[in-house]
């Protein structure tokens, strides 16, 4: 039964690996497509001066003794009299064109989205023309073609040749509309344009002084239009204005009949008022979405690749194949010793088997019992350490029952465990094919299926086990994973190493994937001290990118970036692209020692909030005791990994169930996402193989420097010892401060957005308002008080300081 088990999970990815083209496939796909629109297009060409010679070969196409006059001789001859003669005529030019661009999509591997628009509208144009040339048929019968000729005779039998004529006409103006966008105002705008071009150069044929005169002229309309426009989206303050009107009419007419008149007529106008500002709006956003909408059709979407085009990424040569070429060795004779070992072990303490089957992985084998009728569970869960004990193996443990089967499993560790290398887990169809944010393979269950898992979805992932059982080899498990699917662009990590050896080959990758602190020279954090920084600025960047959302108004980072792809956000309002942040800490124990709740409070804001945005954390720990693993980050980190511990309390702190405790070690794993504990054989890859990937990737082109962070100013650099000094201060400062006090809340993101700056200089400005006195001290990540009640008490204030 084991065998046949197997053969059936084997053979799954081979069967799914024969669907889609590989990219050898599709550039011998693509060049053959190609080259065949070539060879229609000088058939077509030389068909129409070589058609009435090559007439009388058409039959002959068969004899090689015949040669036809056509460039491409009797194919050429017999092809152009099917496309032009019995088809389209004139129109079949479209067809070359048609099929050499999506030769050229396959080629180069393009986008395939605007191919089938462009066969739609093609065959919409070839019909057309084909129906338009028909009425030439009897002089040119070759410009329409057969089919043109047939739908004008039988268009004609119907609506006669004015109905032709009408119907052609609608057919253009369709085409003008829906794929030339045409307007009639759009037309008249053009021929304006064109008067207003003629009349400027009639103009400029004269002096000097009036060429000035109209120039300047022209310059003053047109700022007087873009004032007008840029007034347009300020409703919020007309609709406030106008509730002083209720108060002025209270004064005028007293309060009885009179009054309920007066209300009436100003609710009218109100309402009058509103309807227009409300059609404004409507149509303000209406144009903002067909500007979108012409901004993707003219450039496409944007591409936040775009900049590192020619990044490459890591191929499977970069990483080793350990073992014996990932598959299972089946062991008979042990298959057969443990079964006969477990059904002795039960008949001894007269528990009866009613079926018994065997399920083999990497590491360890899955033995499924069904207990005769009336036995207890509990029974058997209570006989683990005899088992183990009638077994001679270490690592025992007994699943009972197993969720969503009526049987009771009791895991064995095999005696010739297969490593699972990091090469056949990327390699797999489950990992290459996965539709997902931020794939992670994390290795092979129990029956050899690939385990791959959405850290998007997850959202946070707690890891914990003894020294030397697995952890770093998971981390960099988790890495390698997202290096291999993710462009630099789409994904950037946050090391935090408090080992200082583990996560340093990563530097090789600085400028591709890493962010850090502005004034940090190292990316991958080792120092304590700096670590607080990072995650207070991370929280930063959390709110930061939380007030970007709510601006769009969406809901989540996918449907952010969705927006900005698609040009419907403004990059002049502060909207960015906004890549995927991954923390990882390699030794949270280490943190919660040094710093305790200085690092305990950002990490469970981050938990709590910044999935949405996201902002993701891996945090591992080989000290999973209570202390360090809190109430606070267990209920943010539903997804958590345990590799084999020293306790059963260890083992309940991590995953709220036994059973960590009695694993094998050597990346022997169980995981969890809040439901069902599996058991999972870790991917092994080695620091060599890490090596390979970071050098590889960090040989090519990279940004100007890694991602930066929001700067953070601690509370032991703020206050009193910031330097007031009138004659530093920055250009902006006024303003700023206007725009603090007017809005009341200080905070350097409100500043950043009002005036258009980066947040260091944002953050420069925060620090010379608190110094002047305009705002409070700082206060985490909560906006600063504000000191200025209003903008004459701000006045005052700038005032005296001159004096």
């Amino acid at each position: 039964m084991a065998k046949k088990t197997t053969k059936k999970k084997a053979a799954t990815p081979k069967q799914k690996r024969s669907f889609g083209l590989s990219k050898q496939n599709k550039i011998l796909l693509g060049s053959v497509i190609m080259l065949f629109a070539i060879a229609l297009f000088f058939s077509f060409t030389s068909f129409y001066f070589t058609w009435q010679d090559d007439q009388s070969l058409l039959s002959e196409f068969a004899n090689r003794n015949e040669q036809a006059k056509n460039l491409l001789n009797k194919f050429g001859a017999s092809i152009g009299h099917l496309f032009l003669y019995k088809g389209f005529g004139v129109a079949s030019f479209v067809f070359p064109v048609l099929l050499f661009l999506s030769g050229l999509t396959l080629f180069f591997s393009l986008p395939k989205k605007g191919l089938v628009k462009k066969w739609i509208w093609g065959l919409i144009f070839i019909l057309w023309f084909s129906v338009a040339f028909g009425f030439f048929a009897e002089k040119w019968p070759l410009l329409g073609g057969l089919v043109g000729f047939e739908m004008n005779d039988f268009l004609q039998d119907y609506t006669g040749k004015i109905g032709v004529l009408l119907l052609l006409i609608f057919g253009l103006i369709f085409i003008l509309v829906r794929l030339f966008k045409f307007t009639p105002e759009s037309t008249l705008q053009y021929f304006k344009q064109k008067k207003a071009a003629l009349t400027d150069e009639l103009n400029n044929s004269g002096d000097d002084e009036n060429s000035s005169a109209n120039a300047t002229s022209k310059q003053t309309a047109e700022t007087v239009e873009e004032a007008t426009v840029e007034e347009t989206p300020v409703v919020v303050d007309t609709y406030t204005h106008k509730e002083e009107i209720p108060p002025i009419a209270k004064e005028e007419v007293p309060a009885n009949d009179g009054f309920e008149v007066t209300i009436a007529e100003d609710e009218e106008n109100v309402e009058e008022s509103l309807n227009i500002e409300v059609e404004k709006i409507t149509e303000e956003k209406e144009e903002i979405d067909n500007l979108a909408d012409k901004l993707v059709d003219d450039f496409g979407e944007f591409d936040p690749t775009l900049e590192l085009a020619n990044y490459k990424f890591p191929h499977i040569d970069l990483l080793d194949q350990h073992g014996a070429g990932g598959g299972i060795t089946i062991n008979q004779e042990e298959l057969e010793e443990n079964k006969n070992k477990i059904v002795e072990t039960l008949k001894n303490y007269k528990i009866g088997i009613a079926q018994i089957k065997a399920t083999i992985g990497p590491t360890v084998t899955l033995y499924e019992i069904v207990p005769d009728a009336g036995v207890r569970i509990s029974k058997i869960k209570n006989l683990e350490d005899d088992i183990a004990l009638s077994l001679a193996a270490l690592g025992i443990r007994i699943i009972a029952p197993i969720p969503g089967k009526g049987t009771i499993g009791i895991e064995v560790p095999n005696k010739n465990p297969s490593i699972v290398s990091m090469r056949s887990v990327i390699a797999s169809t489950k990992f290459q094919k996965a539709e997902m944010e931020l794939p992670i393979a994390f290795g092979k269950t129990i029956s050899n299926e690939t385990l791959v898992v959405d850290l998007a979805k997850m959202p946070h992932l707690l890891m914990a086990g003894a020294t030397g059982q697995g952890k770093s080899v998971g981390l960099n498990a988790v890495l390698t994973s997202l290096l291999y699917k993710k462009h630099p662009a789409e994904v950037k990590f946050v090391l935090v190493d408090p080992k200082k050896v583990e996560l340093t080959l990563f530097n090789k990758i600085e400028r591709h994937f890493l962010a850090k602190l502005p004034d940090s020279e190292d990316a991958i954090i080792t120092d304590n001290a700096k670590v607080i920084n990072t995650l207070n600025s991370l929280c930063i960047e959390m709110d930061n990118r939380y007030e970007l959302l709510k601006a769009a108004m969406v809901r989540n980072l996918k449907e952010y970036n969705a927006k900005f792809k698609a040009r419907k956000l403004n990059p002049n309002d502060g909207h960015m692209f906004l890549p995927y942040i991954v923390l990882v800490i390699d030794e949270f124990a280490d943190l919660i020692m040094t710093a305790g709740k200085e690092v305990e409070t950002p990490i469970a804001r981050l938990a709590q909030l910044a999935r949405a945005i996201g902002i993701h954390l891996i945090i591992a720990t080989q000290r999973p005791s209570v202390n360090v693993i809190t109430g606070i980050i267990k209920a943010n980190f539903p997804a958590r990994i345990a590799f084999r511990v020293t306790s059963k309390i260890d083992s309940r702190t991590i995953l709220d169930a036994q059973g960590a405790d009695q694993l094998i070690g050597r990346g022997d794993m169980l995981y969890t996402q809040g439901n069902d504990v599996i058991r999972v054989q870790c991917a092994f890859v080695d620091t060599p193989e890490v090596e390979k990937i970071t050098g590889y990737i960090g040989s090519q082109r990279a940004y100007a420097e890694a991602l930066l962070l929001p700067e953070y100013v601690g509370p032991d650099d703020s206050g009193t010892s910031i330097d007031n000094n009138i004659a530093d201060r920055d250009k902006l400062f006024r303003e700023a401060a206007e725009v603090i006090v007017i809005a009341q809340q200080g905070s350097a993101s409100l500043i950043q957005r009002k005036l258009k700056l980066g947040y260091n200089r944002a953050g420069r400005i925060i620090d010379q308002l608190e110094a002047a006195g305009i705002v409070g001290q700082f206060e985490g990540s909560k906006a600063r008080q504000v000191l200025v009640p209003d903008m004459l008490a701000l006045d005052q204030l700038l005032d005296n300081e001159k004096k």
